[in-house]
């Protein structure tokens, strides 16, 4: 169930009421009090600020209750998160204040002539003398917005400041929200293409399958800047590295493991890609109609790499048939699916990864007698599998030394960095992939990423400190 967090600004009568029976009404209508703040008082009457923790549902139940008491006058309502977007998360703010005649000559005209030139001259030099060596677009359609699915260009802004925030307060990249207001494939490739001038990376969001493999793809060939699609890529470096802490603690090698990958759009597809490049030997990935079958047809493109591969197992059968004896469950699909005997018939010390949004694929509190290591997408229960502990780290890195593109060893390389984190002293069921406020984490994946991109030809440029 989701919460909110409101302020109720409340007048109250001394004479007609007491703050004890606003407390309680609050209670009985289901909110939660964190803080309350005396805004002014008197001998009659006083003004306080209430913050209440309270469910979607039960907001209009609070103010329901409150109206009902006598004394007790509602002056207003505010949603602490509807706050924190007023006028937008993030801005825009300049490196060299212009105060006089001669700052504007330097940073505008006529000055700003001569660097023009030299850009026009020798255009790497864009990298030293523009934003470009330090800024991301974070693009999306807005057609597959968190589990919100197509609700436009529009109402997409919200997250894709919210990840123009992490990048910027984590790893220190300036990063802009560009929602486009199209959903043509040819439009959005071809719009990336005439923007990327000005930028050292390219970061898509939020855009539906199958679509989003062709614009990734397409883009990555006609662009020499990293082009990383977050919901397919960053998802699945860090359910590799929670897989590898995971399989550590369990005792079991990477190319020994049964692999069952439930839900195979865009994340489901990347995290097979990932699993197999890691040295996965059984996988079975499964969808809406079953399995995918090692030798069969099919019209989807990812679906046809999938069955061509040789780790795919060539028997059909639905997911409840297929999690039978396997040693790790990795779900990207929709809450329900499983129940606790689904889980007793996988092999002994299994893993299950439950990361559909809301709900996970099974209730993690009836899997838990029956799993050995669960992780789930959500923060309210441990191991939450969150590909903010990857894109900032990973983009940070290709910034860096200017990588081409960001190719699978680079992004080994960032699974195992998160995954070494969490020390072996540390490691246990419930801690297998580090927190995203762990201030170690940006800089492991970002040396990680430099150092696979050096050997691997990516890099057009070495950082000081690797020199």
């Amino acid at each position: 169930m989701a919460y909110n967090s409101i302020i109720l600004r409340l007048e109250l009568n001394h004479e007609l009421n007491h703050f004890g029976e606003v407390a309680t009404a609050i209670s009985k209508a289901g909110g939660d009090m964190t803080s309350i703040d005396v805004i002014r008082t008197t001998s009659e009457s006083s003004i306080r600020d209430i913050t209440v923790q309270v469910s979607d549902q039960g907001e209009s139940q609070v103010t329901e209750f409150l109206k009902e008491l006598a004394g007790v006058k509602i002056i207003n309502m505010s949603d602490r998160t509807f706050l924190a977007h007023l006028g937008g998360k993030i801005s825009i703010h300049p490196k060299i204040p212009i105060k006089n005649r001669d700052d504007l000559s330097r940073v505008y005209t006529p000055g700003v002539a001569r660097v023009c030139t030299a850009i026009h001259e020798d255009t790497r030099k864009a990298y030293s003398l523009t934003i470009k060596r330090n800024t991301v677009a974070v693009i999306t359609d807005g057609t597959a917005v968190l589990g919100l699915g197509d609700i436009g260009p529009h109402a997409s802004a919200p997250v894709m400041e919210g990840k123009a925030m992490l990048f910027k307060q984590l790893a220190d990249v300036d990063a802009f929200p560009i929602c486009l207001d199209t959903k043509d494939t040819e439009e959005i490739i071809r719009t990336i293409v005439n923007i990327s001038p000005i930028f050292g990376g390219i970061n898509l969001e939020d855009i539906s399958s199958p679509r989003c493999f062709e614009i990734e793809a397409r883009l990555s060939e006609l662009l020499s800047i990293p082009v990383f699609h977050d919901d397919q890529h960053g998802t699945a470096i860090v359910v590799l590295a929670g897989l590898l802490n995971a399989l550590k603690l369990v005792g079991k090698r990477i190319n020994q493991i049964r692999v069952v990958v439930n839900g195979i759009g865009a994340a489901g597809v990347s995290i097979c890609k990932m699993l197999l490049s890691a040295g996965v030997t059984q996988l079975v990935p499964v969808d809406r109609e079953g399995a995918i079958v090692r030798g069969e047809q099919y019209s989807q493109p990812m679906w046809q790499w999938l069955a061509d591969q040789q780790q795919v197992e060539n028997r059909p059968g639905s997911l409840k048939e297929m999690i039978r004896g396997a040693d790790v469950f990795i779900g990207v699909s929709r809450g329900g699916l499983l129940h606790a005997e689904d889980m007793q018939q996988m092999a002994v010390d299994n893993i299950v990864f439950a990361m559909a949004n809301p709900d996970p694929e099974i209730d993690p509190i009836e899997a838990g007698p029956y799993v050995r290591v669960l992780a789930t997408g959500r923060s309210d229960y441990p191991n939450q599998i969150n590909n903010v502990l990857v894109f900032p780290g990973i983009f940070r890195g290709a910034l860096d030394c200017r990588a081409h593109h960001i190719n699978e060893p680079m992004k080994l390389a960032a699974a195992r960095a998160i995954a070494a984190v969490v020390s072996d002293r540390e490691l246990n069921e419930l801690y297998i992939i580090p927190s995203i406020f762990n201030e170690q984490i940006v800089a492991k994946v970002r040396h990680a990423v430099i150092e696979a991109a050096i050997l691997t030809g990516m890099a057009r440029r070495i950082p000081p400190d690797f020199r």
